[in-house]
């Protein structure tokens, strides 16, 4: 009876999410629009989240590390907001200095560059007229091409005259810039105060998340979950925190072997390529192609030495550097942290890349785990396999009792006789 009911049941479930996938098919269209419409209202709060995690990391190593022997009734109500002033201070204080170093470098590069890029071109059509002197075969294709067609007042001019067309698409575009704009402006404050408020009530929130999970799970899977958190916790800070020590490592190295090289834009690049190296794998080589080309206005063949010198430090990068400093930090192997880059590209971008590797990891980790329990059990179960020859010749040997060494102890030995 009780079997009868409770296959009743399984089928009216059955039937009732069935009729559920059939509705979500049917509207799927609301029902798009409405996932649309959660996320757009969850994504503050979402980003509130990431700045919390991020802010966290350097306040976790102030108030555990810096102010770890700060003891008593005032240390449990200050040390958390010195901490977390500490930690937004560290933070504002990098993204001053590089600031500081970026713009005014930028400034003056973009200055040169309206200077050279015309005298570039002429000195590139000049080499052209040369070689095709060596070669008049080409003479024909590049006289068809007429130099006045660089001239930048006819390129202002097109410019211009684009503008004076389209004035009305470009005001349209302009508030809806300037909308998106004050939207994003207030989203980032809400997302800004809603993470101050995790960091400062961290504690709480993780005790009243695990009281949950614990009301609503069963012992076993009220576990599992948590220890699945506790490994994302930890994968996603050792990926954050490796990743930002590899950028800084390669920017250094870009910049000194620039500086002994005596390359232009030294500190430029060095810092462009220690941002881009934020993004993995990948990101280092988008900094080598924006260097190569503002050396190349400069000098072309400077441009060639240092795409032989970036291939030789993204070599040594990453082969030694990487691995230890990203690799071992997350547990992952090179090739999965690459499948992870791509699948995340793919699907979401730059963030994607950014959040697939410590959660590929987190899998990795945990598939690895149960594939060796699951291995250990069946080892247990299973009897060693016994050696064919050591069967055989234990059976052809008899068995020995006790009593029968204690009757060998037995016997009296015979007195030798002497004969001499």
């Amino acid at each position: 009876m009780k079997d009868k009911k409770d296959r009743i049941s399984q089928i009216r479930n059955l039937m009732i999410f069935g009729a559920f996938l059939v509705l979500v098919l049917i509207y799927s269209k609301y029902v798009f629009k409405g996932i649309g419409l959660a996320f757009s209202i969850i994504k503050p709060f979402a980003i509130g989240g990431v700045i919390a995690f991020i802010i966290n990391i350097p306040m976790n190593g102030i108030e555990k590390r810096m102010l770890k022997k700060w003891q008593g009734k005032s240390a449990d109500t200050l040390k958390r907001p010195i901490s977390m002033i500490l930690a937004l201070l560290f933070l504002a204080l990098i993204l001053t200095a590089v600031v500081l170093v970026v713009v005014p470098q930028l400034t003056v590069t973009f200055a040169e560059l309206g200077k050279k890029i015309p005298v570039f071109i002429n000195n590139m059509w000049e080499e052209l007229l040369d070689f095709s002197r060596q070669y008049p075969q080409l003479q024909q294709e590049l006289a068809r091409i007429d130099i006045k067609e660089f001239n930048w007042e006819n390129i202002l001019a097109a410019v211009f005259a684009f503008l004076k067309n389209g004035v009305g698409s470009i005001m349209t575009s302009t508030i809806g810039v300037a909308s998106s704009i004050i939207g994003g402006i207030i989203n980032g404050v809400i997302s800004f105060i809603f993470a101050l408020y995790i960091l400062t009530q961290k504690e709480r929130l993780a005790d009243q998340g695990t009281r949950v999970i614990e009301a609503y799970a069963s012992e076993t899977v009220a576990e599992r979950i948590l220890y699945v958190f506790r490994m994302l916790n930890k994968n996603f800070t050792n990926f954050v925190t490796g990743q930002c020590l590899e950028a800084i490592v390669l920017g250094v190295l870009f910049f000194a072997a620039m500086s002994v090289l005596g390359m232009p834009y030294a500190l430029l690049i060095g810092v462009l390529i220690a941002f881009t190296a934020l993004i993995p794998v990948v990101g280092a080589f988008i900094g080598c192609g924006v260097g190569a080309f503002l050396i190349l206005i400069d000098d072309p063949m400077q441009a060639l030495w240092f795409v032989i010198m970036f291939l030789i430090i993204q070599q040594l990068e990453g082969n030694l550097i990487y691995p230890k400093v990203v690799g071992n930090s997350v547990g992952l192997p090179a090739i999965w942290i690459l499948m992870a880059v791509s699948v995340g590209g793919s699907l979401f971008g730059v963030a994607g890349m950014l959040f697939f590797i410590p959660l590929l990891s987190t899998c990795y980790a945990l598939l690895r785990d149960d594939v060796n329990k699951r291995n250990a059990v069946r080892r247990r179960e299973t009897p060693p396999a016994k050696d064919e020859e050591c069967e055989e010749i234990n059976e052809e040997l008899p068995e020995i009792n006790d009593s029968d060494v204690e009757k060998e102890e037995d016997v009296p030995v015979p007195a030798t006789e002497n004969h001499g």
